[in-house]
Formats: C-alpha cells, sequence, structure tokens
C-alpha cells in the first residue's frame, strides 16, 4: 500500500513539468515554492506491505510511478535504494523503477521478537540531492507450525489431590505472530482431567491442566493425555504432545517459594558465571518429600542459552552474551519439585541495563571523490549517516572532523549528515584530502568510530606559466650549420595535466622580417634557423610566448637576446692603394731622408674585436732596408736616407694581417720610382714589369709607340709656346716674372732653376695624366722677392678646368711621385683638395721651359 508521500511525489513532479513548460521564470519560481511547500505538507514516507516467504527477486512497489518520476530520471539522477541496518534487502532497478526484494524475507527471522515487522529504506536522488523514505511491513504467513518444548511431559500428581488442583504444563511456542500464531489447545478426552487455558499480564498464554475427579493410585496409576495446540491460519497447522500422569503416593506437603516473582535488573555484557538471583523453596516434608530440585519451565530456548540454574542451590548465573540490543528483558518460569514429585512455580523476570558498549556506526551513502578545485563553499561532497545501537545518552552522537580541513559537517535529518567545503580550494596548494569523520556518543564511557573519505582535488587552470627568468640571452657563433641549438627556454605551469602542458611559440610583430630562430614548441629548445652573418646582424630580440592547454589558455612572455659572436671570416680590404690587381706608383727624390713619407697603406676588416685589429709589416722588397711599414699606420717610410746606389725602381709588397684565429691577411703592392727631379715622372712605375726578351715584338712596338707620342708632345709644346710669346711681345704692358739667378733651396722644396707648382693628388691619381693648357708660370716660393716691375704670383693647377689657356697646350704623361709631405696627412691616405704637392722639373732636362 502505497501513503501520501505518493500524492505529494506524483504532484511534486507534475508541478516541476509544468515550470519547465512555462516560458515565465516568475511562473516557475511560484511552482517551485509551490511544489516545495505541497510536498511538505504531505507524509514523507512511502508505505509497503508484504507478505513473507516471498521468493527471490520478488516485486515490491514500482517506486517510479508511485513517485511520478520518469524513468530517464532514475538513472539520470542516479537513484538508488539503501536500508536501514548492514544487509540491504531491496533493490532498486534504475531500468523500470521497480523496487524488488534481494532475498526471500523471513519475518521470524529479521523480527524475531517483535510482533510487527516493518522495514525502513530510503531513497537517494542526486542532482539535486533528494531522499525519499520508505517502509515496508512484511506480513506474517502461517509458515509455523505451534512446537512444544518436550514431546512428553510427565506429570506426577498425589492421589490425594483434591478435584479443582491446577498442574502447569508446558505451552507451546509458535513463530508466526497475529492470526497466525498460537491460537487454542485442546486435551484429548478423558475422564479426570480438563484445561484450562490463562494469559498472563505480558498477553502470553498459560497452560493448565484442572483434575476434575479424584485420582486413585491404585485404580489406575499412570495416565496418558493428548495436548493439541492449534495456530489461527488458514489452513491452520497445529503441534502435538504427550501429558503423562503418574499418580504418586501421598505427600502431603509441596514446596513452597519465598516469592512468586524474582524481578532483578542485569547490565549487558555481564560476565560469565555473574549470579543473577537465587531462588529458594522451601518443603516442611521430611526426607525425600522434602528435598527440593529447580529446572525451567515455560522458557524460551534463548533465555536458556544465557542463564544457567542450578538443579540444588536454585541459583541463576550468566553463561551466555547478554545484549541489550538483542533482548531488553527475560522472563523465566523456575519449577521447585520435591521428593514427592510435588512441584511449585516462580517467574524469574530479568530486566536488561543498556551498557554503553556499541559504537557509532557510519554508513556512507554518497560520495563525490572528485570535485574541482573553483568548487564554491558549500558545496556538497559526502552524505552518510551515523547509528549507534544503544539508547539515551549512550546512543546520541555527534560528529567531528579531525584536523584544519576546508570542510564542515551538517546535519540533515535522520541522523544523516552532509560533509560540505566551507572554503576556497587550491589544487596547488593541497591536491587531495584525507578527511577522517569521527563519531562519538554520549555515554559515560564515550565510544568513538572513524571513517576516512578521501577527496581528490580536481584541476582548474587558473595558474598561468612563468618563466624561469624574463630574459634569455643565448650567443651563437656567426656562419653557424642551420637548426643550430643555442638554448632551451623553461616556463612551469602550477597546474596539472593539460593544464600544466605549456607549448611556446615566438610572436610575430607586424613591419619586421622572418624571425632568424625557432623555438621547439614542447621542449622550448631554441633552434637558429640559418647562418647569421656578425657584420650584417650582432644581436636580435624576439618575444616568446608560453602558453598551457587549458580552456582558455593562460599564457606569459619571455625575452630572448640572440647576441651573434663575432668569426674571423673576413679578410683585411685594402683601401689603398686599390684592390684591383694594379700597382700602384709612387715618387720618391733621392734627396729623401730617413723618415720620409713615401705612402700610406689604408686597409679596413669587416670583423670585429681583435678579429678587426690589423697590423702591417713589410712581406718582400727590392732593398729592403730602404724602407719600414708602421705597424698600426701602415705608414710607409724611408728607414735611411735614399742615396745615389739605390736602385731607381724599387718594389714593395706590404702584408695586412689581423689578430683574428686563425688569422687573415692581404697584400699591397707599391712601386716605387726614385727620382732626381720631376722630369722623370714620365716613368710609369706602375707598369713596371721584368725586363722583356729584347727581341721581343712587344717592347719594339711600346719604344715606337712613346718616341711618337714624345715627338708630337714636343712639337705641341713649341708650337703653344711660339704662339703665347708673339701674343706677350704685342703685349708691351705685360711683364713676364724674371727669376733670380741663383736661388737656394726654400722651405718648400724648389730646386735650382726649377719651377714649382701646385698639383693636388686624389688618392690613386699618381699615375695620371696632366694637361697644360695655358703656358706654365713658375710658382715663386715664399720669402724670394719679385724682380722690377714684377708682380709676384703663383700658378697652381689644382683644377684641370681652370688649365686651359690661350696659346698651345701642354700634354705631359708620366709617373708623378708625392716628394715631399707639407702638411698633416689625411688618415685614411688621401690628399685633401687644399694640399699643394711640389713637382720638380729641372729646366735643364725640360730646355723648353729655359726658353720661357
Amino acid at each position: 500500500m502505497l501513503g501520501t508521500a505518493e500524492d505529494g511525489g506524483w504532484l511534486f513532479w507534475r508541478v516541476m513539468a509544468c515550470g519547465r513548460r512555462s516560458r515565465d521564470s516568475k511562473r516557475q519560481v511560484i511552482l517551485f515554492i509551490l511544489c516545495v511547500c505541497v510536498c511538505q505538507s504531505g507524509a514523507d514516507t512511502l508505505r509497503y506491505s508484504v507478505p513473507e516467504e516471498m521468493e527471490r527477486d520478488s516485486f515490491v512497489a514500482n517506486i517510479a510511478k508511485d513517485l511520478g518520476v520518469p524513468l530517464s530520471q532514475l538513472a539520470a539522477r542516479k537513484a538508488r535504494v539503501v536500508s536501514e541496518g548492514d544487509e540491504q534487502l531491496f533493490r532498486l532497478d534504475q531500468n523500470t523503477g521497480v523496487l524488488t526484494a534481494k532475498e526471500s524475507l523471513d519475518r521470524e527471522e529479521i523480527c524475531p521478537q517483535s510482533d510487527t515487522c516493518t522495514l525502513v529504506f530510503k531513497i537517494f536522488f542526486e542532482n539535486p540531492l533528494q531522499l525519499i523514505r520508505g517502509e515496508v511491513e512484511v506480513r506474517d504467513v502461517n509458515d509455523n507450525t505451534p512446537v512444544f518444548p518436550e514431546k512428553e511431559m510427565v506429570l506426577k500428581i498425589l492421589e490425594t489431590a483434591s478435584p479443582g488442583s491446577r498442574f502447569p504444563l508446558e505451552s507451546a511456542q509458535d513463530k508466526d505472530v497475529g492470526i497466525n500464531g498460537l491460537q487454542n489447545y485442546s486435551l484429548g478426552p478423558n475422564p479426570h482431567f480438563s484445561l484450562a487455558i490463562g494469559t498472563a499480564k505480558d498477553g502470553v498464554k498459560y497452560l493448565e491442566l484442572v483434575l476434575q475427579r479424584q485420582l486413585d493410585r491404585e485404580e489406575q496409576g499412570e495416565l496418558t493425555l493428548l495436548l493439541t495446540a492449534t495456530d489461527g491460519g488458514s489452513p491452520p497447522r497445529s503441534g502435538t504432545a504427550q501429558v503423562r500422569i503418574v499418580v504418586l503416593d501421598a505427600n502431603d506437603n509441596i514446596p513452597v517459594f519465598d516469592r512468586e516473582v524474582y524481578e532483578v535488573r542485569l547490565a549487558e555484557n555481564s560476565p560469565l558465571q555473574q549470579l543473577v538471583v537465587r531462588v529458594t523453596a522451601t518443603d516442611p516434608d521430611q526426607g525425600s518429600n522434602g528435598e527440593v530440585r529447580y529446572a525451567f519451565t515455560q522458557t524460551s530456548e534463548r533465555s536458556r542459552q544465557l542463564f544457567q540454574l542450578n538443579r540444588t542451590t536454585g541459583e541463576i548465573r550468566v553463561v551466555g552474551n547478554v545484549d541489550f540490543e538483542e533482548a531488553k528483558s527475560h522472563k523465566m518460569v523456575v519449577k521447585a519439585t520435591d521428593g514427592g514429585e510435588l512441584s511449585a512455580h516462580c517467574k524469574v523476570q530479568v530486566e536488561v541495563l543498556d551498557v554503553n558498549d556499541n559504537a557509532p556506526e557510519i554508513a556512507l551513502t554518497s560520495l563525490t571523490a572528485s570535485i574541482p578545485e573553483d568548487a564554491p563553499p558549500r558545496t556538497v561532497v559526502a552524505l552518510f549517516s551515523v547509528r549507534d545501537r544503544d539508547t539515551g545518552d549512550n546512543g546520541r552522537t555527534e560528529c567531528s572532523i579531525d584536523g584544519d580541513l576546508p570542510f564542515s559537517l551538517t546535519p540533515t535529518f535522520d541522523n544523516y549528515y552532509e560533509l560540505r567545503t566551507n572554503a576556497a580550494l587550491d589544487r596547488e596548494r593541497t591536491a587531495e584530502y584525507n578527511i577522517t569523520i569521527t563519531a562519538t556518543d554520549w555515554g559515560t564511557k564515550r565510544l568513538s568510530s572513524r571513517e576516512s573519505i578521501f577527496v581528490q582535488i580536481s584541476d582548474v587552470n587558473d595558474n598561468a606559466p612563468e618563466f624561469t627568468q624574463e630574459v634569455y640571452t643565448m650567443s651563437v657563433t656567426e656562419n653557424n650549420s642551420p637548426m643550430l641549438r643555442i638554448g632551451r627556454m623553461k616556463a612551469t605551469d602550477a597546474d596539472a595535466g593539460k593544464n600544466a602542458r605549456v607549448n611556446y611559440s615566438l610572436v610575430r610583430q607586424e613591419g619586421k622580417d622572418q624571425p632568424e630562430v625557432s623555438v621547439n614548441a614542447e621542449s622550448g629548445d631554441v633552434y637558429v634557423l640559418r647562418p647569421l652573418d656578425y657584420e650584417k646582424v650582432s644581436a636580435f630580440e624576439v618575444t616568446v610566448r608560453a602558453a598551457d592547454g587549458g580552456s582558455p589558455p593562460l599564457s606569459a612572455h619571455a625575452v630572448l637576446r640572440v647576441v651573434v659572436q663575432d668569426e674571423n671570416d673576413n679578410a683585411p680590404v685594402l683601401l689603398h692603394p686599390p684592390p684591383d690587381g694594379s700597382t700602384a706608383g709612387e715618387l720618391v727624390p733621392r734627396w729623401a731622408e730617413a723618415g720620409y713619407l713615401v705612402a700610406k697603406v689604408v686597409a679596413v676588416d669587416a670583423d670585429a674585436g681583435q678579429n678587426a685589429w690589423l697590423s702591417y709589416e713589410l712581406a718582400k722588397a727590392t732593398e729592403p732596408g730602404l724602407f719600414r711599414v708602421g705597424l698600426h699606420s701602415g705608414e710607409v717610410r724611408t728607414a735611411r736616407a735614399v742615396t745615389e746606389r739605390d736602385v731607381a725602381r724599387q718594389r714593395l709588397i706590404v702584408l695586412v694581417r689581423d689578430r683574428g684565429q686563425p688569422s687573415r691577411s692581404a697584400t699591397a703592392t707599391l712601386a716605387v720610382a726614385l727620382v732626381e727631379g720631376f722630369s722623370e715622372a714620365h716613368l710609369r712605375v706602375s707598369e713596371e714589369a721584368p725586363a722583356a726578351e729584347p727581341d721581343g715584338p712587344l717592347t719594339l712596338y711600346l719604344i715606337t709607340s712613346l718616341v711618337c707620342v714624345s715627338a708630337l708632345f714636343l712639337a705641341t709644346a713649341v708650337a703653344a709656346l711660339v704662339v703665347k710669346v708673339r701674343r706677350a711681345r704685342r703685349n708691351e704692358t705685360e711683364t713676364l716674372p724674371t727669376f733670380p739667378t741663383t736661388a737656394t733651396e726654400s722651405s718648400a722644396g724648389s730646386l735650382p732653376r726649377s719651377y714649382v707648382y701646385d698639383v693636388c693628388f686624389a688618392a690613386g691619381t699618381v699615375n695620371s695624366e696632366f694637361r697644360f693648357l695655358r703656358p706654365l708660370f713658375p710658382c715663386f716660393p715664399a720669402g724670394l722677392p719679385p724682380g722690377p716691375g714684377e708682380q709676384r704670383g703663383s700658378v697652381c693647377s689644382q683644377d684641370a678646368a681652370n688649365l686651359g689657356g690661350e696659346g698651345g697646350w701642354i700634354a705631359a704623361q708620366g709617373s708623378a711621385s708625392l716628394l715631399e709631405d707639407t702638411g698633416p696627412r689625411a688618415a685614411d691616405g688621401v690628399c685633401p683638395a687644399n694640399r699643394e704637392l711640389e713637382l720638380n722639373v729641372s729646366s735643364e732636362q725640360n730646355p723648353w721651359l729655359a726658353h720661357q
């Protein structure tokens, strides 16, 4: 039979379904409140009734139908049934919603000393948590026959017993209850006795044999009667026993107890052989008729197992484990019999006192083994019940959690507790909790029990990766091999699982070229993709991002600085003389003293550091002792004064070397001509080559060409001078400057009867062609007075464009040599545009100049 909870449960689900169909959120709230009120107003218990001795897996009830729960909700909400006690008697099928009995139910075994047998169970729903209480009444079935303790009862009765005397008989025991229990007794027909049935205060029926007619041992010394006990089942069951009456000779005194009822209070778990009570009966007869013997009668088998009666002394002692939880009292009947077989009876009632001998029992009903670390406070982790089989304060319990943990216990109903979180959880601080729940009763000697619950905290992606340092500096030598590993970047994540799996990547920046490095996404190893050149880039920075595998992912950034280390992979490069394979020509006067600057070798090295430190040395020379080279400046100077014995043409090879390991070098070739004067400048020192064979046709062609060019040059020069003289004569006002007859060498480097010309050379122009398109006039050195009527002036060939004159032209082609450095020399060996160089051309060697 289903109680009012059926209507309440059906209404609950109908109201919730109606609320879901409603689109108005306010209406849903009102319906939910109405549902709660309706459910609370009704009974909270499902009640069913089943007969005992049902077969295994027999139908008990359709829970889904009674509660109005859709079958899909049973599995979705993990519905399950839990019985009170140690043994689970019922099973709930989540697919059909049917509640069945796991085993055959035997009422006499489940409730041995109870008239009613009610089994309590609870149905649990999760998501959300819901508990419904249910009761199943096990109805008694007439499956037990009344049984007498003995198949034959022997009564010894004096023949002097008067009619109306009563003699107790052993009652039959029927394990069934109610109408199926023992209902009636009957005695077989006989002329002497009748059967009297009485009911005690506790409702137990007892039998007495009533003497109806005087006995005569001489007439009949023994009688046999048939006693039948019948229950009220359908069909009824019965049990029989024989009562054998032995007629004794006269014994006029029967034993007499000092009390009809002995009431004793005995604590449970009393030790064995502890004295419970001593019953005493006296018989004034003499001899054997006055000797009393004691024995149990009308006493249950369980009481006989727990207590022992001494036949001689009447002492009742404990011989078994007296348990209050099993039976709160025991009733026994003691029969005292004298030697004449006369007997008397007394009752012994033992009240068992409860002792705190049962520790609380913790039964775990529901457990969430893993909860996320971001679970809000008051999240339910587990549901459990506590039961103590003791009574009073001994059965009153309280629960607590050991240690300082972020969990708390909340009492709910029927000794059920919820384990909840009471603070924010952090898996990185504590990944798991071993929660020990202690249940303690309130007894004088407090007993407790413990239950450990293991709760694991699942990870949530709440920690971003962290690099071990903000800036990583790695170095690589230039000209490296592709995909060279140069280091590793490391980032750690305090999370776990995929939330702690770190992936590395480069942060691409708009407007910048593709980076030269790559980062392994899993390990963080840094690789250089292609060979690097220190001369192009000496260092660069990229940003590396470390992202975890969470959703959404968290990330961190670090700067990777790659420093390219220089390698001696560049040889020195010559700037002067130019590295075009030609030989640079220089002119040195024969009057040059020691330390005279001949030329300067200028070189650069694209490397850095000591790889770019250059040193100069004279590798080879025609006369090694004549010239020297500055180790660091590259200046080529005369090591001694030039003498007449020195060869006119000198060839120098200067070695330029860096300090790398291994070192690299380059060579510069200088051709130096030692000249007496400027007239020798036509010698092309740069074109100096080893003497060819005199019979060679090439030499002949060159000599012929040179003679022709020289003749043409002289003719042109003479013609120009003639034209100039003619024009000068027409202009009487124009006066040519006069030269002193004797002139000493000036500081400007003039020689006797020579002309000084200011010429500017750029680097590498020492072998240039000079064209004087107007007559040359000498440049007077400083300090020489002008002649009478003459103006002091100079004509310097600083700009070839300004040398185009009015009469004729002078072409001269030859090698010009730097005779003397009249000012500070440029660092790169190139003469500035405003530097004056003195070219001395002897009038003796150039008669056409002397004519002018």
